[in-house]
C-alpha cells in the first residue's frame, strides 16, 4: 500500500496522529525535501529507507513504488497534498501499475497561516468565501481564474507560490478591485520556528516582502478579514433562536 499523508504546514507535531503513525509503520518513505520538515523523520524506524523527492523526477517516484509494492511506502507531502501536491498523476500511474494507495489528510499551511495571524478568515458581513489561487508562471493557471477575476469578488483571497511575483500580484488584485490601502499579511514558513509574519496593504505587498527579505514558501493572504470592522455572530446571539437553544428575552 501507498499512503499519500499530507506532513501539515512545518511544525513537526501539526501532523495528524494517523499520519504519525503511518509513517513509524513506514518500510519506506518518499518525503518532499524542498518542503516537508526533516524533522518528521524522526518518526521513521532504523531500517525505514527514505528518499527526498526534490531530488526525482515523477518516474523515478513511481518506480520507487513499484520497487516496494509489497511493502508501506509512505509518500510524504507538505500540508495538505489535496492542494498543490500533483497528486493525482501519480495515483493515474499507480492505477495502471495495480497498485493500492490511500490518502491521509494533513493540515494545510493557508490553515497555518490563519493560525499564525490569529485570524478567521469568514467573518460575518466581511467574507463567507476563501479562494485558495495562484498567479500563473511555470503551470498555467485557466484564464477564467485571472488573479484580477478572482479579486472582483471582494473575497478572503489566500494566494500560494506566488514569492516572486508580488508586484505584479499587487496590480492584478488593485485592478479586480482591492482598494491599495486593503489589508494584506505575508506569512513565511507558517508554523516552522522561523516563522515571519508581516501585515501590510495590498499596494505594499512587494516592498514589504523585500523588506523582510522574504523570496519565497510566504503565502499572501488578502482580504476585510484582516481589518477591524465585522458583525457579530448570530449562534451566540442571545436574541437568535436555533435547534439547541431558544433566544432569550429581556
Amino acid at each position: 500500500m501507498v499512503y499519500f499523508i499530507g506532513a501539515g504546514p512545518g511544525a513537526a507535531d501539526l501532523i495528524t496522529v494517523r499520519g504519525a503513525e503511518l509513517l513509524k509503520k513506514a518500510d519506506v518513505i518518499i518525503y518532499a525535501g524542498s518542503l516537508v520538515n526533516p524533522a518528521l523523520l524522526d518518526y521513521a524506524k532504523k531500517e525505514c529507507k527514505i528518499y527526498n523527492s526534490a531530488e526525482m523526477t515523477l518516474e523515478e517516484v513511481i518506480e520507487v513504488m513499484k520497487e516496494n509494492r509489497d511493502r508501506e511506502v509512505v509518500r510524504l507531502h507538505t500540508g495538505d497534498p489535496c492542494i498543490y501536491g500533483a497528486i493525482r498523476e501519480q495515483m493515474d500511474l499507480l492505477d495502471e501499475a495495480g497498485i493500492e494507495y490511500a490518502s491521509v489528510p494533513g493540515v494545510s499551511s493557508f490553515i497555518g497561516a490563519a493560525a499564525a495571524l490569529n485570524a478567521e478568515y469568514t467573518l460575518p458581513d466581511v467574507s463567507q468565501t476563501v479562494i485558495l489561487t495562484r498567479m500563473a508562471g511555470r503551470t498555467p493557471v485557466p484564464e477564467k481564474e485571472e488573479i484580477s477575476k478572482l479579486a472582483a469578488h471582494g473575497a478572503t483571497m489566500v494566494v500560494f507560490l506566488t514569492s516572486t511575483m508580488l508586484k505584479e500580484l499587487s496590480g492584478r488584485l488593485i485592478e479586480g478591485g482591492y482598494a491599495p490601502d486593503s489589508p494584506a499579511a505575508i506569512v513565511y514558513k507558517a508554523t516552522w520556528p522561523d516563522e515571519k509574519v508581516v501585515r501590510t496593504t495590498v499596494q505594499n505587498i512587494a516592498e514589504a516582502a523585500e523588506e523582510n527579505g522574504i523570496n519565497k514558501m510566504a503565502l499572501i493572504l488578502v482580504g476585510g478579514f484582516l481589518g477591524d470592522r465585522y458583525e457579530r455572530s448570530k449562534l451566540y446571539d442571545p436574541t437568535f433562536s436555533h435547534l439547541f437553544r431558544e433566544a432569550k428575552k429581556g
